[in-house]
C-alpha cells in the first residue's frame, strides 16, 4: 500500500498534465521542463502505481482504465492544494486586478460582452476578462483543472461535479433583413422551407439542438449557406433574401446594428434553459463568487426584476 510520501508531489502534476495535453513535448513546454524529464517523471510513476498509466497512440498520449479512474480525485486534489495556497480570504473588485477567464459560444459573446465589461468598467476597472469557445476545448476538463472559472449557455454536458444558476429561458425565432418579404408576417411552415436559409453548424454547443429538432420533426429547408459561427450572420442576412434561425436574445442585438427583423418561429420547439456554470470545487472561491452574482444581477429575468423593483423605491 502506498503512503503520500512515497510519491514526490511532482509527478502527480505531471501525470494530470498528461491527461489534458496528451503529449510529453507539450507538457514539458507547459511546465518549463525538458522532454527526458518528463519521460522520466512517467516512468517513476508507472514503477509506484505498477500500471502503464499511459499508451503511445497516433493520438497521442491515451490514458489506460487505471489512469482515467485516478484522473478526477489527482485533478481535484491538486486543484484544492492550489487554491488553498492561491486563496484570498475576500475579493475586493474595485482594486482587484485578476484576469476571468469565461466559456461561451460566439453568439455569448455578442449577447452577454458588451453589457458585462461595461458593468466592470463601473464596478472593477481593474480585473479583466478571457473568453473561451464552449466547442475550442473539453469544457469539463478545462473547468475541472481551474483553466476556464465558469461557463454560460446551454452547456447539457455538464452535469456530475457542476453547479448551475439560471439566467433565462431563450426561444428560437426567425430573422431576415428589414424589407424582406416575410417581414410583418407570422411565417407559415410552407414559407418557412420554401425561403432559402443560412445555417449555423455549431457541434459542440446547445444552439446545435435547434437544427437536429427541425430535422427529426422532417422539416426539409432550402439551405443555401453554412457557416460554423453567428458572428458573420447579421452581415449576410442584410445583404441577402435568406432568413435564419436563432436565438431570440441574439436577435434583438442584431435589429438596430444590421437593420434586421424577426418574427415567432413556425416550429414548435421548447424554450432552452442558459445557466452560468461553475465547478463545485471553486463554489465558496470569492472572486468566483462575485463573478457569478454580477453576471445573475445583470443578465437574469430575476435580477432584472430586482432592479427594476430598485428603480422604483422612493428615495
Amino acid at each position: 500500500m502506498l503512503e503520500l510520501n512515497d510519491i514526490d508531489l511532482n509527478l502527480l502534476v505531471v501525470f494530470n498534465e498528461l491527461l489534458i495535453e496528451r503529449r510529453v513535448a507539450r507538457v514539458a513546454d507547459k511546465l518549463g521542463l525538458t522532454q527526458p524529464s518528463v519521460s522520466n517523471a512517467l516512468s517513476r510513476l508507472r514503477k509506484l502505481l505498477q500500471d502503464e498509466l499511459f499508451i503511445r497512440t497516433s493520438k497521442g498520449m491515451e490514458p489506460t482504465l487505471y489512469a482515467s479512474q485516478l484522473a478526477e480525485p489527482i485533478s481535484v486534489a491538486l486543484t484544492t492544494i492550489r487554491s488553498s495556497l492561491n486563496q484570498q480570504p475576500v475579493f475586493s473588485p474595485a482594486t482587484s486586478t485578476r484576469r476571468f477567464t469565461i466559456g461561451m459560444a460566439d453568439v455569448g459573446e455578442i449577447y452577454f460582452l458588451p453589457k458585462l465589461m461595461d458593468r466592470l468598467a463601473r464596478v472593477a476597472p481593474h480585473v479583466s476578462v478571457s473568453t473561451l469557445r464552449n466547442s475550442a476545448v473539453n469544457l469539463r476538463d478545462a473547468m475541472e483543472v481551474g483553466q476556464v472559472d465558469l461557463a454560460m449557455g446551454f452547456l447539457p454536458q455538464l452535469k456530475a461535479g457542476f453547479l448551475q444558476r439560471s439566467l433565462f429561458q431563450q426561444a428560437y425565432v426567425c430573422m431576415f433583413r428589414q424589407g424582406h418579404p416575410l417581414q410583418g408576417k407570422r411565417i407559415s411552415l410552407k414559407q418557412f422551407t420554401e425561403a432559402d436559409h443560412v445555417v449555423v453548424v455549431s457541434p459542440g454547443t446547445g444552439h446545435a439542438k435547434a437544427d437536429e429538432m427541425i430535422e427529426r420533426k422532417g422539416i426539409h429547408r432550402n439551405i443555401r449557406l453554412t457557416v460554423p459561427h453567428f458572428i458573420a450572420v447579421g452581415h449576410i442576412l442584410s445583404n441577402t433574401d435568406m432568413i435564419a434561425t436563432v436565438p431570440e436574445r441574439y436577435a434583438m442585438e442584431c435589429l438596430a446594428p444590421f437593420k434586421l427583423a424577426y418574427v415567432k418561429h413556425p416550429v414548435e420547439m421548447p424554450t432552452i434553459g442558459i445557466n452560468i456554470f461553475w465547478h463545485a470545487k471553486v463554489h465558496k472561491e470569492p472572486g468566483n463568487q462575485w463573478l457569478r452574482n454580477l453576471i445573475a444581477d445583470t443578465f437574469s429575468d430575476a435580477g432584472k426584476a430586482r432592479a427594476r423593483t430598485t428603480d422604483r423605491l422612493p428615495p
